[in-house]
């Protein structure tokens, strides 16, 4: 499993190539540069949301040390419930030789996130399956690695403090949020106890094949857009150019790109991937018109024996 997909990629590979259009300016060294670093962006999230883990885990820890050390402790506050604060999922988490490697490489930190750390934390504590969580008679590696898979799935994406941090770290966090969280919540079940701190985390490439695969769809969509868009726009001519959404375009033109370039990948792979694209990044009809016009200038190339395809043993 890798953290960056090649649905990811292709999403990225989108939404460059209609910034690329944006700006003219742009070389395509420089464009390729725009598309890497937008990727190791989504890839920091990723450990940046990770590293949350850890972050409301200490909160938790600090909160008993405080309570206990007050003028006036409660019955409560002397004798707490240290079992979210003992997490052995997040603990093991806390000393990961990856996650700490490239939190201080990247300088990734939470220390000016205080407020949304705290706030993270009260929500969690008023959520039902925490309390039952906490009130559990029996412990277990598997319920603390549960009890951190319900709070990404129940509470992290719905936090509008986090979201609101996140966008103001970085303009493309907010955005890559749901489908990083959904890689968090894989990482966290693939953790197994006895391989301590060198547990593997999801790495950013799973090979060398789909670095080749992005920069080869990004510099082709490009350099073919004359090619492309003369297809796209013969088979659009009873459609208002005009009305039609220019991500729709683009989104067409990778992915025509795609199926013409890649005889590995089946049409209907490709088919299903740019038009899921179309249906969340561009307007409410853009997939089924991307569904139809694609589905058209296919037939259209498999007649004029344009697109080859290897069969796969």
């Amino acid at each position: 499993m890798t953290m960056i997909n090649r649905t990811l990629l292709r999403i990225k590979i989108v939404q460059t190539v209609y910034s690329y259009y944006l700006n003219r300016k742009e070389t395509s060294t420089e464009t390729e540069d725009e598309l890497f670093r937008s990727i190791k962006q989504t890839y920091n999230l990723y450990i940046h949301l990770l590293s949350l883990i850890t972050e409301i885990t200490s909160y938790a820890q600090n909160k008993i040390e405080i309570g206990k050390n007050k003028y006036r402790p409660t019955k409560e506050e002397l004798n707490p419930n240290t079992r979210f604060a003992n997490n052995s999922f997040a603990l093991q988490l806390s000393q990961n030789k990856t996650l700490l490697q490239i939190i201080s490489d990247e300088n990734l930190s939470w220390e000016n996130e205080r407020d949304v750390v705290k706030n993270l934390f009260t929500e969690i504590e008023q959520a039902d399956f925490f309390k039952e969580y906490m009130k559990s008679e029996t412990t277990s590696y598997q319920e603390d690695k549960d009890v951190w898979r319900k709070i990404f799935k129940r509470i992290i994406p719905f936090s509008e403090n986090l979201g609101e941090s996140l966008e103001d770290k970085n303009l493309y966090w907010n955005d890559d949020a749901e489908t990083v969280i959904s890689f968090v919540i894989k990482t966290i079940k693939q953790f197994e106890e006895p391989k301590g701190e060198n547990q593997e985390l999801l790495p950013m490439f799973k090979d060398k094949e789909d670095v080749e695969f992005a920069k080869t769809l990004l510099h082709k969509s490009i350099f073919k857009e004359r090619e492309l868009r003369e297809l796209i726009n013969e088979n659009t001519k009873n459609w208002d150019l005009d009305r039609i959404a220019f991500m729709d375009i683009v989104i067409m033109q990778v992915a025509l790109t795609e199926i013409m370039n890649f005889p590995r990948i089946p049409v209907n792979v490709s088919m299903n991937e740019y038009i899921e694209i179309a249906k969340t990044y561009s307007t409410e009809k853009s997939g089924a018109f991307v569904n139809g016009i694609l589905d058209k200038i296919i037939s259209i190339l498999k007649k004029e024996n344009k697109i080859t395809k290897v069969t796969l043993v």
